[in-house]
């Protein structure tokens, strides 16, 4: 994934002022600082774009280690496929690539799990396949000394695997998350008054999950961590359960195998989606009511904090976004009148736009004093691996050497090519 790209497009800006804004967060630098002193760099966006774009940046970059780690494991596994690959790079969230991985996950001891050991995933898939009589399959897993005793244990194991193949199964996942999301329905039962009626309303209280306000969902969890709640999320496991054996079922006129088929999506749907799915639900609201409720104290907030600080007192402050400005006028102020500035600035930018001559020193001595223009064009910076115990001979053509772990780092102003026949001169 592209993500200068992606972010580029989201947040519709200049593909430009994005990279310089991800090349800046990645050296360390702060929002506040790049709002203030990069608005060449960024476009003049503003903090609160920065804000977000920085916690969508993080988020892809995130989200891209998952789906690495996701696949280096499925690949050790020996289990990738180009399918894989594909559901891999495609998916958005983390909640997808998670769910393609589920069934690769290593899993503590389940029902399927224990089924699987008893050898009985052939006939799993022999049901799911529909190929045939299950009943007369299952006869051939018989085998008492894995406790596989009856036809009918052979079945249910076989059913246990499938009610876990269904419920790690990607995209129905998705699909009932989405129907959890857009139809699901909030109901709340009041277990417990704290004597104060604080969640009198929520005694017999239900709504419709798209329908819900935010201060509520923050209210509800508050009311079950004081165990005075208790919540679910409410949505018909008929409609459900039909979803779960149409992604299966592939042929109904195999009557046998769609029962059983029907039977471990009943089961795998209340033992393992359900209860699964509901809480990714109840935790992509809560994330969407707190981002709210931060939301509403900035917009809360705002008004305190351009309170004028003294009452019925003017004042005024020098803002630092006009010192471009500032420095403007001070350039013209000292040619024009001959004089000589003493400023100080941790602003680079600004100081090229001002200074004629640099100037630098090391303990007391002038090191290099030249025109800026000449320093910035012909100054080059030079680093090569020296053996251990090199020293670098004295030379007028090359400043400030130093050697660091076998790494030689020093500077000039001579051309490349004539640098480089000096150096290996040397």
């Amino acid at each position: 994934m592209d993500i200068s790209a992606k972010l580029t497009e989201e947040f519709n800006l200049k593909p430009e002022h994005v990279h310089n804004v991800l090349t800046l967060l990645d050296e360390g630098n702060t929002i506040p600082f790049i709002a203030r002193y990069r608005k060449e760099m960024t476009g003049a966006i503003d903090d609160q774009v920065l804000r977000n774009l920085n916690d969508r940046y993080e988020y892809l970059k995130n989200l891209e280690k998952r789906k690495e780690e996701v696949a280096k494991a499925i690949t050790e596994q020996k289990k990738m496929t180009d399918e894989i690959q594909s559901a891999i790079d495609a998916a958005q969230t983390m909640t997808e690539v998670e769910d393609i991985y589920r069934p690769f996950k290593q899993k503590k001891k389940t029902r399927a799990s224990v089924a699987i050991e008893k050898g009985l995933q052939p006939l799993a898939d022999f049901i799911l396949a529909q190929a045939g009589d299950p009943y007369a399959e299952a006869e051939k897993y018989i085998d008492e000394e894995k406790k596989v005793s009856t036809v009918s244990d052979a079945i249910a194991g076989a059913k246990d695997i499938i009610a876990e193949i269904i419920s790690d199964n990607a995209e129905l996942r998705k699909k009932l998350r989405t129907l959890l999301e857009n139809h699901g329905e909030m109901q709340v039962k009041l277990v417990k008054d704290d004597e104060r009626g604080t969640y009198a309303m929520y005694a017999d209280y239900s709504e419709i999950i798209p329908e819900i306000k935010n201060h509520r969902i923050l209210a509800i969890n508050r009311g079950e961590k004081e165990d005075c709640l208790k919540a679910k999320i409410y949505f018909d496991p008929d409609i459900a359960k039909r979803v779960c054996v149409a992604k299966f079922v592939k042929n109904r006129q195999e009557t046998v195998c769609a029962k059983l088929i029907e039977e471990a999506a009943g089961d795998g749907y209340d033992r393992l989606i359900e209860p699964s799915i509901e809480r990714e639900v109840r935790a992509i609201l809560t994330d969407r009511a707190g981002e709210q409720a931060i939301k509403m104290f900035e917009v809360n907030l705002r008004p305190l904090l351009l309170q004028p600080p003294v009452k019925g007192k003017v004042t005024l402050g020098l803002d630092p976004g006009y010192r471009r400005l500032f420095v403007d006028y001070l350039r013209d102020y000292a040619r024009s009148e001959g004089k000589t500035v003493f400023l100080t600035s941790h602003i680079i930018q600004d100081m090229e736009r001002l200074v004629d001559d640099c100037i630098i020193m090391d303990y007391g001595k002038i090191l290099i004093q030249k025109p800026i223009s000449e320093l910035l064009e012909k100054g080059r910076r030079y680093t090569f691996t020296v053996p251990e115990g090199y020293e670098f001979p004295e030379s007028g053509d090359f400043y400030h050497p130093s050697v660091m772990r076998n790494t030689l780092e020093t500077f000039s102003f001579l051309p490349p090519a004539e640098t480089e026949e000096k150096l290996k001169s040397m």
